[in-house]
């Protein structure tokens, strides 16, 4: 039974005479909500209500011609029973989360109108071809990070990336905050993050070798108001929201804004300013009470925007943090005696475990790039991994959790083809197929650690990307391949059915016209998408599996 369903779900069967048959909607069709599945009836009246032009009433039991969404505990909680017959639509779900993924698949079989803003015409009647679903997905974690620091994206578009992660079935939207090149979220008590921190006055456009600027100045920021509308707006759509806020490294834009921050023993950081380039930056936070207090301070905000059941992790990142500042500075090397600690990387350690015992100790867990390992992980501690496999399966064989997202495999920034038309490439070739075919739990892991992987995510960082329209080309389409890998059980990498698939993305395709998505052509760039002349960093040959 073909539907050209993404992600595939684990089973469609036939219904009444080999599955043909369709319930069509109408004025009179009605949803019926049972207790929990309030989020989802609201999500189908706003979305499909607007599409096709319809009220969808609320409905009551027993009567026919309705849409009816109840909870079944005993299905797993992300999964969902989706049946389509003469009578009706029913979704069942194992908790709230998997009645609105049924939703979401409900949507893709009404048609590409269905993706719409505004009914075609007040005539037009949809019908839901008979159907047997029964889903469930792969991994409990299915993420996307986004960077908003490099360059910042307003809430409009934010609160629309998570209305595109939904409709892929992916629950995790890790928020990159904080960064050298800028500071992204509104606190209260140190309002010069802000003030000063979310501004630079120009860009390096391209990569950081290229020699052209973008001299407007550039920023922006959320205040506390958009952050808890970006917090709720994902929650109703079962979206768990990782905010990260960078430290001890890519911390350049706090600095700026507040100059005890950094190493003042070694430079002169009043002279620092938001860095306007792209790389690995040597002003990094100095190890010191004064640090920690202040940071402490920011999470509480935190804390206190990113409720637990929305935001049960918190990133504190942890990557890339150079220690040749702490090398020269006396008052790190200082606390590197008094703690008898080994070395630079056991003092960084120090900072990670002091975040991880406070956040502990107010019912979160610290997640951080695989860098934290270095120098000695606290026990809760979960790990993305970043640089490739390897920082994850040592976690994992150590009993961490562990999201995987090598940069060698996911990093959507990375290029999509070899042509000289590909705008500002960097990275190795990542076409969709090679999207399609990554496997997040490598070969050769222990039962007991394999356990430990939550799931993947892709990650999107935004040097190159200075606008909506750029990151919806870097995106998509692999972020629907990723989708698939994440939710559905799939073969091994070699055996996946990548034609199949394709099949399905011509379908696909037009769900994404229909959304409004910027997406790369299977034929290459259109004219309006290349970059013709900004320099980049392509890496040539496969990625290693390192």
């Amino acid at each position: 039974m073909d539907m050209e369903l993404i992600p595939a779900p684990v089973h469609v069967g036939a219904v009444g005479d080999e599955g043909r048959g369709a319930f069509p909607l109408n004025p009179s069709t009605t949803i019926t909500a049972a207790p929990g599945t309030e989020n989802t009836e609201r999500w189908l009246r706003s979305t499909l209500g607007a599409a096709f032009g319809l009220p969808l009433a609320p409905g009551a039991e027993g009567r026919d011609n309705t849409i009816r969404l109840r909870i079944d505990p005993a299905l797993e909680p992300e999964g969902y029973q989706l049946g389509v017959g003469p009578f009706g639509v029913e979704i069942t779900g194992g908790s709230p989360a998997g009645v609105f993924w049924g939703a979401q698949t409900l949507r893709q079989l009404l048609g590409n109108e269905a993706f719409r803003r505004a009914p075609i015409s007040p005539g037009s009647r949809p019908a839901v071809p008979f159907a047997d679903i029964e889903d469930s997905p792969r991994f409990p974690w299915r993420g996307m990070m986004l960077d908003v620091a490099r360059h910042f994206l307003p809430k409009d578009d934010v609160l629309r990336y998570l209305d595109l992660l939904a409709a892929h079935k992916l629950n995790v939207f890790h928020f990159h905050l904080t960064d050298d090149q800028g500071w992204r979220i509104e606190i209260k008590r140190y309002p010069r993050l802000t003030e000063v921190g979310s501004w630079r006055s120009r860009t390096k456009h391209g990569h950081r070798a290229s020699e052209l600027w973008d001299e407007t100045p550039h920023g922006g920021y959320y205040t506390q108001d958009d952050i808890r509308e970006i917090v709720a707006y994902a929650a109703e759509r079962h979206i768990r929201v990782v905010p990260e806020i960078d430290i001890p490294g890519h911390s350049q834009a706090a600095i700026a804004a507040y100059p005890e921050l950094g190493n003042t023993d070694v430079i002169d950081t009043t002279t620092l300013s938001v860095w306007d380039t792209w790389g690995i930056n040597p002003n990094v936070l100095a190890p010191t009470d004064n640090t920690l207090r202040f940071f402490e301070g920011v999470l509480e905000e935190v804390l206190g925007l990113f409720p637990a059941a929305t935001s049960p992790f918190i990133h504190i990142g942890g990557d890339e943090c150079l220690k040749d500042q702490w090398k020269e500075s006396p008052a790190a090397q200082a606390r590197i005696k008094e703690f008898g600690l080994a070395n630079e990387d056991e003092l960084q350690s120090w900072v990670i475990r002091h975040f991880d015992t406070w956040l502990t100790a107010r019912g979160r867990r610290l997640i951080g790039w695989d860098e934290i390992l270095e120098g000695g992980l606290p026990a809760g501690a979960a790990v993305s991994s970043w640089r490739g496999y390897g920082g994850g399966i040592a976690a994992a064989e150590a009993g961490h959790d562990v999201v995987m997202c090598p940069e060698q495999h996911v990093y959507l920034d990375h290029r999509q083809d070899g042509g000289t038309d590909e705008p500002m490439p960097i990275g190795f070739i990542r076409t969709l197929e090679d999207v399609y075919r990554f496997e997040p739990v490598p070969p050769g892991l222990s039962e007991e650690a394999a356990r430990h992987i939550l799931g993947t995510q892709a990650n999107v960082w935004t040097e190159v990307m200075q606008n909506r329209a750029r990151v919806d080309y870097q995106v998509f389409p692999r972020l629907v391949a990723f989708a698939e890998v994440a939710w559905s059980p799939l073969p091994a990498s070699v055996e996946r059915d990548f034609t199949d698939f394709e099949r399905r993305m011509t379908t696909h395709y037009a769900r994404l016209d229909a959304l409004g998505v910027d997406y790369r052509p299977p034929s290459g760039p259109l004219p309006r998408q290349q970059r013709p002349g900004v320099l980049g960093r392509p890496l040539e040959g496969p990625p290693p599996n390192v």
